[in-house]
């Protein structure tokens, strides 16, 4: 089975896993205010719930007590759905076609989806058996682009969190040019705040803009100042993706997207940006680093002033903010736990030499799962602590060497037990 047909049928599946989360999220963070998390239910069943492909469709409310369960016994794996829910072609629309619809209703404010959908197919932002037009009315609905008024003008309301935690906002930012080993690269800041208390709670320089990245701020932001209730990120590709939503799934957090191009959304961190430049960078001589790992030093230093300062805003510092109310944040159970729930993970079909690929590299498994498919996970830059997820237990895997499986039998091979007796317990 090829990796793009996993992939594709992965991702589907974690779009309802995330819908069905949405449900439940209230909930399992004590958020709902009706008397009972039934009365909650019962009132989320009085509406349609608009699947991914943009059916919708009406559950009975014992359903959601029973995605709850699901997710309660196993995680964000009890939400995916152990089948695809359709099997059409995807609907999503491209980033060029996206930029395409805000430039046409920005020249023709009175131009209509039927005009810009035709237009779009005309023009190959997009392929007419791939995306239809319900997709175009509906992103043009979301975004407010129905009217004839400007598109690019937002009603925006000042609003604030009642407690730490309860929202991060997160993005990234193009920052300095730094020379490391001879080299000049351009630097990628990622800043994640605390809506409430304007804290930093993370913030890292990176040398590329992805996702993996952000899941290692995150990742440091959750373990130090505790888990958030909602995650309120734009649409880029870092901060949307099927990774993404099962490891916020797994950890109880709601994933919150900004209005597309809108950057404005997100004011606190996007102030928090300003001000870090405004304040540091702008004064900075990037000749004076030799390294990421240096300029990451000097972040921290900075991200402690700032945190320790008084914010103009609430009066204080974010610091002091952010204490008041620790008896109410939320921390992980573990360390191990933690870890578990950011393993990025994939489905593979095992091949009859009991190889699966990911990312073009094969890797050996227990021939036991020969034609299984089966769960891996692991980290993007320590695939050789890779694993098999099967019956609570982790498998490992290790990168193919034809070379040395010539002269070895593999049932004999060392490094890898292949007995599904021999696995290790997972966290």
């Amino acid at each position: 089975m090829s990796d793009t047909f996993n992939d594709k049928y992965y991702s589907e599946a974690v779009k309802i896993a995330h819908l069905r989360f949405a449900v439940i999220a209230p909930v399992i963070q004590e958020m709902f205010t009706e008397p009972t998390k039934t009365a909650y239910y019962k009132k989320v069943a009085q509406k349609p719930l608009k699947m991914p492909d943009g059916r919708e469709i009406f559950y009975n409310y014992n359903t959601f007590e029973k995605w709850e369960a699901l997710y309660k016994k196993k995680g964000m794996d009890g939400l995916i759905p152990k089948k695809r829910s359709d099997a059409g072609h995807s609907r999503a629309l491209p980033d060029t076609a996206i930029e395409e619809i805000f430039r046409l209703k920005q020249q023709f404010p009175r131009i209509n989806a039927t005009l810009i959908y035709t237009k779009l197919i005309a023009d190959g932002f997009i392929k007419q058996s791939e995306v239809s037009i319900s997709t175009v009315q509906r992103f043009i609905k979301k975004n407010d682009l129905k009217s004839a008024r400007n598109p690019n003008i937002k009603d925006r309301k000042a609003f604030e969190e009642e407690f730490p935690c309860n929202m991060y906002q997160a993005d990234t930012s193009h920052s300095i040019y730094i020379t490391e080993n001879g080299e000049k690269r351009k630097s990628y800041l990622i800043f994640i705040v605390d809506d409430h208390s304007r804290m930093i709670v993370g913030a890292r320089f990176f040398y590329n803009d992805n996702a993996y990245n952000f899941q290692i701020v995150l990742k440091d932001a959750i373990a130090r100042y505790g888990l958030c209730n909602k995650l309120y990120t734009d649409h880029g590709s870092p901060y949307s993706n099927e990774q993404l939503t099962l490891i916020l799934g797994s950890l109880g957090i709601i994933e919150i997207h900004a209005p597309v191009r809108d950057g404005a959304a997100k004011a606190k961190v996007e102030r928090s940006f300003r001000t870090a430049k405004d304040t540091w960078l702008n004064g900075f001589d990037p000749s004076s680093v030799e390294s990421l790992e240096q300029l990451n030093r000097l972040l921290a230093d900075y991200v402690r002033r700032r945190n320790n300062s008084v914010n103009r805003d609430i009066g204080e510092t974010p610091m002091e903010r952010y204490s008041r109310h620790i008896e109410r944040i939320r921390f992980p159970k573990s360390r191990e736990w933690l870890d578990e729930c950011f393993m990025n993970r994939i489905i593979r079909k095992v091949n009859n030499d009991s190889t699966v690929s990911i990312n073009s590299v094969s890797y050996d498994v227990p021939m036991q799962f020969i034609r299984m498919k089966v769960e891996i996970r692991f980290l993007p830059d320590d695939m050789k602590n890779a694993y098999i997820l099967y019956q609570g237990k982790h498998y490992p895997i290790r990168a193919t060497n034809k070379v040395e499986n010539s002269r070895t039998k593999r049932q004999n091979m060392p490094s890898i037990d292949y007995s599904l007796n021999g696995g290790v317990k997972g966290v």
